[in-house]
C-alpha cells in the first residue's frame, strides 16, 4: 500500500549487487508512477527516468528546458512507488561543478538508485538529434569528480554518458569513456553507438558497467536483450518507449472516437478496471480503511 518499504539505502545497495552478479538487466522507462508500477509487476529489474520524457510530459521539447526541482520531484514521485531501483537522467547536471553537487545531493534525497550525466554543451539536446556539441576533456572530468565527491551514499551510482561518437567519431568515443572512468565514474553510457562492434569497443575500453540505450527512431540499431549480453553490456534501457505506446494508444482512440462516435471498438485493446485495481491494490487500501475506521458511536455514553 502507498510507497515502497524497501528503502534507498537497500535499493542501491542491491542494485550494486546485480550489477556485479553478470546479468544483463533490464530498465524499462516510465512516464509516470503508474507505468513504473507495471514495470515491477512485470518483472523487470529497474526502472529508467527519461530526460526526454519528464520533457514531454510538461509538453516540451528534450533541450535542456526542464529544472532540477522538476526532475527530482518527478523523480521521487516514480521511485518510490516500487522495490526497484531507479536511475535518472540528470542532463548535463543542471549547471557548473557545485550545480552537480546539488544535484547529486538532490537525486540521492529523492529515493534515486543513481543518475547519469553527459557531456554535451548546457544545454543540451536529445542524444539522437544532429548538431550536437560536447564538452572539452577537462570539463567533462570536472563534472564527474563533483558528482562522486558530492555523494553521501557510496553505493549511489554515478554514471558518466559521453554523446562524443556522434561528434568525433568511435576512437572519441572509446577515449572520453577511459578518462571518464579515470575521473571516477561508477559506470558509462555510450549515446548512440552505430553497431554492436562499437558497444563491445567501448566493452574493451573500461572495466565498469556499460549502459546501452535502445531509444526508437534513433540514430543506432535496435538490438535485442541476448544481442547485448552478448558483447558485455550491463545494463539496456528502453527510455521512451512505454510513452509512445501510450501516446500511439491515445491518438488511435481519439481518432475513433471521431469517426466512429465512441470506443466501444477499442476495448479489447484497453487495461481493464479490475487490472488497474490490482496494479494499484486496492484491496490493501481497503483493509487498512476497514481496520482503522470501522469504529462505532455508542449512543448510551453520555457525551
Amino acid at each position: 500500500m502507498l510507497y515502497s518499504t524497501v528503502t534507498p539505502t537497500r535499493k542501491r545497495a542491491d542494485f550494486r549487487a546485480a550489477l556485479a552478479g553478470g546479468r544483463l538487466l533490464r530498465f524499462p522507462g516510465a512516464f509516470n508512477p503508474l507505468s513504473a508500477r507495471l514495470i515491477a509487476a512485470k518483472g523487470f529489474e529497474g526502472v529508467y527516468i527519461s530526460g526526454a520524457v519528464l520533457s514531454a510530459d510538461l509538453g516540451l521539447p528534450d533541450i535542456g528546458l526542464t529544472t532540477l526541482t522538476e526532475v527530482a520531484g518527478r523523480s521521487q514521485q516514480i521511485s518510490r512507488m516500487t522495490d526497484l531501483p531507479a536511475i535518472v537522467d540528470a542532463d548535463t547536471g543542471f549547471g557548473e561543478p557545485m550545480n552537480v553537487a546539488r544535484t547529486i545531493q538532490t537525486l540521492e534525497d529523492a529515493g534515486l538508485a543513481g543518475m547519469h550525466i553527459e557531456d554535451q554543451v548546457n544545454p543540451k539536446r536529445c542524444g539522437h538529434l544532429d548538431g550536437k556539441q560536447v564538452v572539452d576533456e577537462a570539463t567533462a572530468a570536472k563534472r564527474i569528480r563533483a558528482a562522486v565527491d558530492a555523494r553521501r551514499d557510496p553505493n549511489f551510482l554515478v554514471m558518466a554518458r559521453t554523446d562524443i561518437r556522434a561528434v568525433d567519431g568511435l576512437a572519441a568515443a572509446v577515449d572520453r569513456a577511459k578518462k571518464l572512468v579515470d575521473a571516477g565514474a561508477d559506470a558509462i553510457f555510450p549515446e548512440a553507438m552505430a553497431s554492436l562492434a562499437e558497444f563491445a569497443a567501448i566493452r574493451a575500453a573500461v572495466d565498469v558497467p556499460i549502459l546501452a540505450n535502445m531509444t526508437e527512431f534513433g540514430k543506432g540499431e535496435l538490438f535485442t536483450v541476448r544481442q547485448l549480453a552478448d558483447v558485455g553490456m550491463n545494463i539496456v534501457i528502453f527510455p521512451v518507449s512505454l510513452l509512445r505506446l501510450a501516446m500511439g494508444a491515445a491518438e488511435r482512440g481519439l481518432d475513433t472516437i471521431e469517426a466512429e462516435g465512441s470506443l466501444t471498438s477499442l476495448l479489447p485493446e484497453m487495461q481493464h478496471r479490475a487490472e488497474l485495481y490490482e496494479l494499484l491494490d486496492y484491496p490493501a487500501y481497503n483493509h487498512f480503511d476497514s481496520g482503522v475506521f470501522n469504529f462505532t458511536l455508542n449512543p448510551d455514553l453520555p457525551s
